[in-house]
């Protein structure tokens, strides 16, 4: 990190007035600009100098240029058309950096990614799309070693939750990898500066998700149907969620030892990897 401290930082507002622009409510446009918690976010990335480095939402090229310092090559994606020629001048200098102008959620980037090359996604996202990101990131055919992204402070709470706490996002990520949150970012830092608190969200995925690859639909078929009425009990919520008879459900969580009564929130990646057992049981 020490070559990237002498980056001087950019003048984020006179930097959109030179090129004539606002930043776009619709696309979540409150760019990072602090170069401290830019520096916190590289370094807690621990990027490897050979890595490659996936920046979902390049934005005015404030984290890119970090990145850039810190990987040998940055694949950047920017969807707003607007802001290509500005991040071409401010990435001037940045020849491993490649730019992609497109919708990170359906855009292909395998042929900039490639199929054996370990990578990381490091990025300031656009909130709204936080969640399917996420599990975009994490369903992909090739998945990246670690994910650091900064986010919403209860988004990251939720992700990082304890039994207890759990939700359907929850398990999503940790049936992936160990999530942490690694440092907190102020509304200051921000150019407009967000009406929520923001987290720097480190995870780390593991070689194989937690469950075969084979049974992580009828994982997530259970888990939505338990979490869809999250208030209900076990028992009441599978029944209505897979409509199943309530007396088939309490011999399902009962094979798995675990109490009808009990709600989805408190289980946890282990109790449902046993629910999971019983279910393959029950339908053999």
């Amino acid at each position: 990190m020490d070559s990237a401290l002498d980056l001087p930082p950019l003048n984020v507002p006179q930097l959109l007035r030179q090129h004539g622009l606002q930043p776009k409510k619709s696309l979540g446009q409150n760019f990072l600009y602090d170069p401290h918690i830019l520096q916190r976010i590289v370094a807690a990335a621990e990027i490897p100098p050979q890595a490659t480095v996936l920046e979902v939402g390049a934005g005015l090229g404030t984290l890119t240029r970090y990145l850039a310092r810190a990987a040998r090559r940055v694949v950047a994606v920017e969807l707003d058309g607007r802001l290509i020629p500005l991040l071409r001048e401010v990435l001037a200098t940045a020849p491993n950096v490649i730019l992609l102008q497109g919708d990170i959620l359906t855009l292909d980037l395998t042929p900039h990614l490639g199929k054996a090359d370990p990578f990381l996604a490091v990025a300031n996202i656009p909130y709204y799309i936080t969640s399917v990101l996420i599990r975009r990131l994490l369903e992909a055919p090739v998945r990246p070693q670690r994910l650091v992204l900064t986010v919403q402070r209860e988004v990251a709470e939720r992700i990082c939750a304890a039994p207890g706490k759990m939700s359907l996002l929850a398990l999503s990520v940790q049936v992936y990898g160990h999530p942490r949150s690694v440092g907190r970012i102020p509304a200051g830092a921000f150019y407009p500066p967000p009406k929520v608190d923001s987290t720097i969200l480190r995870v780390d995925l593991y070689p194989q998700p937690r469950l075969p690859a084979a049974d992580l639909p009828t994982f997530f078929h259970l888990a939505q149907a338990a979490f869809a009425q999250r208030r209900k009990t076990l028992r009441n919520a599978l029944a209505a969620g897979l409509g199943w008879p309530p007396t088939r459900v309490e011999a399902l969580l009962q094979r798995a030892g675990i109490d009808p009564q009990r709600r989805a929130e408190t289980l946890s990646l282990e109790e449902w990897e046993r629910v999971l057992q019983a279910y393959h049981h029950l339908e053999e």
